[in-house]
């Protein structure tokens, strides 16, 4: 088949597979599936402007990692949380407890997968799924089959680390783990420098590259070979010459070239990934100034080199980080999202968030809670994704603005402000990112404006206003906005 080729800055929407699919059983009263999705939520998707669609979730689950799930008491707590009348039936075991790279039956198969990419692809929209470098499960034919693929441990470890280790065919392997938190106890460490665990994850990959259009890698950074020795150290062996990353995506790219590699990065090693092929990495320091709430601190972030910025997917909500709805309570929602919408780069979006749900649900379980639906919210979000697909807007030429204090009270510390030129058009976004009122002079650097009256057609508000253009070149756009106020100004 031919290659999916995405835009600049492509939009992402993130789908809970298997609760999605159950909401849609609920809705039809009838088994929904993968392949059995009717059309007009397809078309539904499609509405939304999104160029890929990240179905999380489509792997086989481990039977043991659910039997630990269910009696995991501190996720039970979660559980119970989030969903009140939870049954053990709605504990289906975590997504990133990998049994087997093969798409669960009971979401469709691989029949089921093969429909629903055509059904995007027809629509324009690309197919993202997960892979998971740093882990199996537990119970991942692998464990047996290739115990050298993984870290083992000996019988002091069990002893003296119990839910660090776990015993399998007569050896002790090391559960999958982050370095500073404790283990994912339903998982298998793989070993990042072992050659055949190397050569398996390459056809793995490229198994996956068959089905889809681009992969989600989960936890990539834990791969990076300076991460990896301090965590396993000894336990590992000796360091491979060439770091995983970059042996195993050329490996991938030889055959499919505009395969899409998105890391899942913190710890500031996006640019490292970056460097060893990715297209895409979190932002997650974007997100944390963004709950931080101080513009100096994002205007600081945003002051990187662009090349670097064009590289990162910017999110205010995934499965992994609180609702936007709780987590930016208020208009404060709308300005993180404006900020993340417009700013260069991949935009995440997660099923939900246009709705303002408000509960996060423990990746264990596949049933959610009815919420109410926020209708004005769900319009300010297609109305943001219907600007953001300008091909000017994407491509635009990106820059900060500078902001300059009027009246004399220093409230233009909390505006932070952005302008795109594009081929025919001109966009100007500010934003304030304070819980109070704020002014300033906006200075817009468009030389190409000074000389004419400019029209001000705020995307988002249906508003326009007419300025001079040298007056905004020099003195720069009188603005005055209530806390968490914006403007996105198309010229």
């Amino acid at each position: 088949e031919e290659e999916m080729v995405f835009p600049t800055g492509p939009i992402i929407y993130e789908i809970n597979t298997r609760v999605w699919l159950r909401d849609l059983c609920r809705k039809y009263r009838r088994p929904v599936e993968l392949g059995t999705v009717p059309l007009e939520e397809w078309d539904a998707l499609a509405s939304l402007g999104i160029d890929a669609l990240w179905l999380m979730g489509v792997w086989e689950r481990s039977p043991r990692g659910v039997r630990i799930a269910r009696n995991d008491q501190g996720l039970r707590k979660e559980y119970a949380l989030a969903l009140p009348d939870v049954s053990p039936e709605d504990v289906v075991g975590s997504p990133y407890s990998i049994h087997r790279y093969k798409v669960e039956k009971r979401l469709g198969g691989s029949e089921g997968l093969a429909h629903a990419r055509k059904m995007l692809a027809s629509r324009g929209i690309g197919l993202i799924l997960d892979f998971v470098p740093n882990h199996v499960a537990a119970d991942h034919p692998w464990v047996n089959e290739h115990p050298e693929f993984f870290i083992e441990g000996n019988g002091e470890d069990l002893v003296l680390a119990p839910y660090e280790f776990f015993v399998s065919g007569g050896r002790i392997f090391a559960c999958g783990r982050d370095p500073f938190f404790s283990p994912w106890t339903d998982t298998a460490q793989l070993n990042a420098y072992h050659p055949g665990f190397r050569k398996e994850a390459a056809e793995t990959l490229l198994k996956i590259a068959a089905l889809c259009d681009g992969v989600r890698c989960d936890m990539a950074m834990l791969a990076v070979g300076g991460v990896f020795e301090k965590t396993w150290m000894s336990r590992a062996g000796e360091a491979a010459d060439k770091e995983f990353w970059e042996e195993i995506i050329s490996h991938v790219r030889a055959r499919y070239p505009e395969f899409l590699f998105i890391a899942e990065a913190y710890w500031d090693l996006e640019w490292e990934l970056q460097r060893q092929g990715f297209d895409f990495c979190y932002d997650k320091r974007l997100y944390n100034r963004l709950v931080g709430g101080k513009a100096e601190d994002l205007r600081l972030h945003l002051c990187a080199e662009l090349d670097f910025q064009r590289r990162l997917i910017r999110f205010i909500e995934n499965h992994d980080e609180p609702r936007a709805a709780s987590a930016f309570p208020g208009p404060a929602n709308r300005a993180a999202a404006v900020i993340m919408a417009t700013l260069p780069g991949a935009k995440l979006f997660h099923e939900g968030q246009f709705e303002g749900r408000k509960i996060k649900l423990p990746l264990q379980l596949g049933r959610r809670p009815t919420e109410e639906v926020d209708e004005r919210l769900c319009a300010f979000y297609r109305r943001l994704l219907s600007v953001i697909r300008s091909p000017s807007f994407r491509e635009g030429a990106w820059g900060l603005c500078e902001t300059i204090d009027r009246p004399e009270n220093g409230t233009h510390k909390n505006l932070l402000s952005w302008c795109l030129r594009g081929h025919e058009q001109r966009f100007l976004v500010v934003v304030n990112v304070s819980h109070q009122r704020s002014q300033g002079l906006v200075r817009v650097p468009l030389v190409e404006i000074k000389g004419v009256r400019v029209v001000l057609n705020d995307l988002l508000k249906s508003l326009k206003y007419e300025r001079p253009g040298d007056e905004m070149v020099d003195r720069g756009l009188s603005v005055d906005l209530d806390p968490y106020g914006f403007h996105v100004f198309e010229f």
